[in-house]
């Protein structure tokens, strides 16, 4: 048995675009429901989302079968949390607040087995590698491990360039609410001083190689960043398609008039 072609890194690096869900629910449940639906990807979110270890891992257990290619986003880019993850299953991490080039290369090193790295070793007691029955997992998990790193603040923004610049980086995500809040603008992810700030990183992360990525629930930009360059959009979360559809349903049979969306982004 041997390690299966991380699918997510692979379009990621022929550039496909690809659309995707937040899920911050924190249960197998709505993941495996939403996990039938078939977008590109699916978030499983503990940053936001009340998370731990058990459920992600639930989670990762109800996706098993889904087309959707699966992420986990841990709270903070912890080495120790980094090693769990990856040795309950995950493939893909997105870690939040990277803000230089050197806290890049250490969660580069934080996926990968020494002597190229530094994560633990203990793939066979891991369900990240059957719980031993992959045999080459130690060998194939260093070029399968897919990388995303999030900018969130002017410290990223400064660093981008160093960031996006590290071998082994397969992307950079813009989280659009906390940067408009640490450049001034707290709720107001679409002042004209923040898209260009988007835009401009879009553009630099390209230029690197890397994949750019983004969250944004307006379609209008969303398609706007796509012809940029980024090819990694998450368009919503679970979350929302909840309250949405909640909230125009009631509409439906009160008489009032549903409250328009309100472009959401993280």
């Amino acid at each position: 048995m041997h390690l299966p072609a991380n699918g997510l890194k692979a379009d990621l690096a022929a550039g496909r675009v690809m659309t995707g869900l937040w899920l911050a629910l924190a249960n197998g449940y709505t993941a495996e429901l939403l996990g039938h639906c078939n977008f590109d990807w699916l978030l499983i979110d503990g940053e936001h989302g009340p998370n731990d270890l058990r459920s992600i891992l639930q989670q990762l257990q109800a996706l098993k079968g889904s087309q959707s290619h699966v992420i986990v986003r841990p709270p903070v880019g912890d080495v120790a949390l980094i090693k769990q993850l990856l040795d309950i299953g995950t493939t893909s991490l997105l870690i939040p607040m990277v803000e230089s080039g050197e806290q890049a290369q250490k969660l580069v090193q934080a996926v990968r087995y020494p002597p190229n790295g530094i994560r633990g070793v203990g793939a066979s007691i891991a369900r990240a590698s059957n719980f031993g029955l992959i045999g080459n997992y130690m060998q194939a998990a260093d070029q399968e491990i897919c990388l995303m790193l999030q900018i969130e603040n002017r410290a990223g923004l400064a660093a981008l360039d160093a960031i996006a610049a590290t071998e082994g980086v397969d992307a950079v995500f813009i989280g659009p609410a906390d940067l408009s809040a640490d450049m001034g603008f707290p709720g107001q992810p679409f002042a004209p001083e923040v898209q260009a700030a988007i835009e401009d990183a879009i553009i630099r992360i390209r230029k690197h190689g890397k994949a750019a990525g983004v969250y944004m629930t307006d379609e209008t930009y969303a398609r706007r960043y796509i012809e940029l360059g980024a090819s990694f959009i998450a368009i919503g979360s679970d979350v929302t398609l909840l309250v949405e559809g909640g909230k125009r349903l009631k509409a439906r049979y009160s008489g009032e008039a549903a409250a328009p969306q309100t472009p959401g982004s993280y």
